[in-house]
């Protein structure tokens, strides 16, 4: 009879009150509850810390689940903490169910583990913005507000394209990131329209991340084959509507659209920035340290 194996689940800890969750090791349990015991029993015997997160590993693993995980207990209410924490594992959900389809078209017997820990870094084909640092809450507000447009309308053609279960998957992802679009817009309108400082900052970030929006829209032969194969999105038409919804929610929150100037690109070539190595060597430490490791 084979062994069978509990899930691995990773265990953070704030250690007091205003510091960030720190990774502190890992568990092995069959359920959240159970993970949730093993953790305190594990790792808070002696009142370490005054709160613990504990997540499934094989969750964490899209770039901007990542990146946006970096930001639980650090966002400056409880509200947006939980609100960035469920965006954060629902963008690391739809990168499961995207890894796993692609390993069963593969065919090579890799699953979403293996895309998503044991690939280096210039295997990852991402847009460079989902991997630009968090910055302060303006910064983050304005990366996901980029994204979010572009991606809600990305997932809104994969849902009328020819490959069922690509459609499948597209139309799940859909309704959660729709939400997302909505929350970050309102969250742009309340920064832009509101104190001198706000204003000031979420204009600077728009400036500063305007840069990486370009490549959103710079097809390559995959955009091409997926165009014409599958009837998938048209990045032309895309970067149109892209340009008109991003442009009404900036003018809703009076703040100005950057002027045209140099697109960096890259990324869906495998060409990074420098903060991608650390995110990925982080997110990879602990398979990659003991790979294969059971309970």
């Amino acid at each position: 009879m084979s062994e069978q194996v509990w899930p691995l689940y990773e265990v953070f800890i704030r250690t007091r009150g205003g510091l960030s969750h720190r990774h502190a090791g890992s568990v092995h349990a069959a359920d959240d509850q159970m993970a949730l015991d093993h953790a305190r029993d594990t790792y808070t015997r002696r009142s370490e810390g005054v709160s613990l997160w504990v997540v499934r590993s094989d969750r964490i693993v899209a770039v901007l689940g990542q990146r946006m995980l970096e930001l639980v207990a650090a966002y400056p209410e409880l509200e947006e903490e939980l609100a960035n924490a469920n965006f954060a594992l629902d963008y690391i959900g739809q990168a499961r169910m995207f890894y796993s389809y692609a390993g069963e078209l593969e065919g090579a017997g890799r699953g979403e583990d293996d895309f998503a820990y044991f690939r280096p870094e210039q295997e990852f084909r991402n847009l460079l913005l989902v991997e630009q640092p968090n910055g302060h809450f303006g910064d983050t507000i304005v990366r996901q507000l980029l994204f979010d447009v572009y991606y809600l309308s990305l997932l809104e053609a994969l849902t009328r394209c020819s490959d069922k279960r690509l459609a499948e998957i597209a139309a799940r992802a859909e309704k959660e990131v729709r939400y997302h679009l909505r929350h970050c817009a309102q969250w742009l309108v309340r920064l832009g329209d509101g104190t001198d400082e706000s204003h000031r900052k979420a204009q600077q970030s728009l400036d500063e991340l305007w840069r990486y929006t370009g490549e959103m829209f710079a097809a390559d032969a995959l955009d091409e084959a997926v165009l014409t194969l599958f009837d998938g999105p048209d990045l032309g038409e895309m970067a149109v509507e892209w340009q008109k919804d991003v442009s009404a929610i900036v003018e809703e929150a009076t703040l100005s659209v950057p002027q045209e100037q140099h697109m960096a690109s890259g990324g869906k070539q495998g060409k990074h920035t420098e903060y991608f190595g650390y995110l990925v060597a982080e997110m990879q430490s602990l398979p990659r340290t003991y790979p294969g490791a059971t309970w």
